[in-house]
Formats: structure tokens, sequence, C-alpha cells
């Protein structure tokens, strides 16, 4: 049995890898995960051992917290397009003298039946659907803006979350809803609004690739947005949870 002292290992969530890490470090007697949620999803998926949820503020509040908390560990299992608080992580991670180590999800690579137009910004992916289409867009509710731009198209939202404005029912539709999704659900949905253009980001994994997949059966081309830059590319970065665990193993030991 355990008899040191219990490490306190900060994930930064928000995603299903983030749970499934957050599962196997708190069956560890080492281990005290505590998972950090920025807030933005009312309804957060059920994550095991401690949770926080809100900003740091900034560099230097998520530095002072990782002091304050005498934290082990800081480990980034956030969103692939959640730059933001993968930078800061970094830079607290250096200032307050923390080992950091980031989760990539591998990205989805299309085969030779997809159709994959791509595009480096959500900006530059709603000026990329042709006027007089109906377009299923699934970038998330932040980034819908530049769609609700274009009057010459009809949408099809999909949020986690419902959105808090109505929307007109000539303009598109929004519908909230987590996934997992089936293909046949995803091939049903397409065909019940007849869409015709599908428009995602490069999220990965394995939760929403069904939407990809029946855009394939269905012949649709899809706007695939590219993932932003990474701003830090000399930490430790792994694509597996057991990779993960690994170096954590080795920092900690």
């Amino acid at each position: 049995m355990w008899a040191g002292p219990v490490l306190k290992i900060l994930i930064l969530g928000g995603t299903a890898e983030a749970v499934e890490l957050g599962g196997q470090l708190v069956q560890d007697k080492r281990f005290h995960p505590i998972t950090s949620l920025a807030g933005r999803t009312l309804s957060p998926a059920p994550s095991a051992g401690e949770r926080r949820v809100g900003g740091f503020g900034g560099v230097d509040g998520l530095a002072a917290y990782l002091k304050a908390e005498n934290i082990a560990a800081i480990i980034d299992v956030t969103h692939p397009y959640a730059a933001r608080i993968s930078g800061h992580a970094v830079e607290a991670s250096v200032k307050a003298g923390r080992p950091l180590a980031r989760y990539c999800r591998p990205t989805w690579q299309p085969t030779d039946a997809d159709n994959w137009i791509k595009a480096n910004s959500v900006e530059e992916a709603a000026e990329k659907v042709p006027p007089g289409c109906c377009v299923f867009v699934t970038t998330g509710r932040q980034e819908l803006a530049p769609f609700w731009k274009r009057k010459d198209v009809w949408l099809l939202v999909r949020v986690i979350d419902p959105l808090k404005v109505a929307i007109d029912s000539e303009r598109g539709i929004v519908i909230a809803a987590r996934g997992p999704f089936s293909i046949e659900s995803e091939i049903d949905l397409m065909g019940k609004h007849q869409i015709t253009w599908l428009v995602s980001k490069n999220s990965g994994g394995p939760s929403t690739y069904a939407k990809i997949e029946a855009a394939r059966a269905l012949g649709l081309p899809v706007i695939m947005v590219a993932r932003p830059k990474p701003i830090d590319d000399s930490g430790e970065q792994h694509d597996s949870i057991q990779g993960i665990i690994d170096w954590l193993e080795r920092v900690v030991d």
C-alpha cells in the first residue's frame, strides 16, 4: 500500500480523454487528480476526482494556483482548438517550475472517398460555403457569427448547450446534442434537412467522427477547419492517455 505523500495533479480538461485520465488517476493512491473546466459548457460530462470550474486569471493566475495548491504536475488535455489555455499552461508551468505534458489527439485523415476542402479558420470556412446550399455547421456555439452573416445559405447548427437567442426558421435550425453519434443517425439527420455541405473542425477522436463517415456515405463535401498552430512545440507531448500516464510515472518517481 502506498504510504508516501499524495500528489496533486492538475488536469486541464473538457474532453473525453480528460475524463478517462482522471478516472485512471483517481484509482492510484499516489495521485489526487483535479480536473479544471473553463465553465463554458452548462452540463459537462461527469469526471472522477476533484473538479474546479472557471478561469485562473491568465498566466500569472495559473502559476499562482500551481504554487498555492502545491500541484506536482500539470497535464493539458483540453480540446485541440483551445489554443489560449494551452499557451497559458506552457508559460505558467515555467513560471511555477512544474512539469507539463500535453495530450495531442490524433487528427482525422481523409480517405480516397472523402471530399475535403481545407480552411485555415472558421471565418474562411464560412466564406467557402457556396450560395444557396444547406450546410451542417458543427464548429461550436462560440464561432457561429461568420455563418449567420451568410444570409444566402440555410444552416443546420449543432451545439452541446442550447443557444440563448431564438433563430428564424427560414435561416436555419439549431439542435443541442452531445456525442457520440452513430453513422445511421447522422445520415438520417443530414437527409432529413437536405444537407449539401458539412463544416467541421478536425477535432479527431471517435465521439463525432460519424458525421465525417456520414458525409462520405452521402457523397457530401466537407469544409475542414485546420487546427491552430501549436503555441509551443518544445514541451512533452503524447498522442495516447497511456503515454501521458507513463510520463507522469517518470516525472514523479
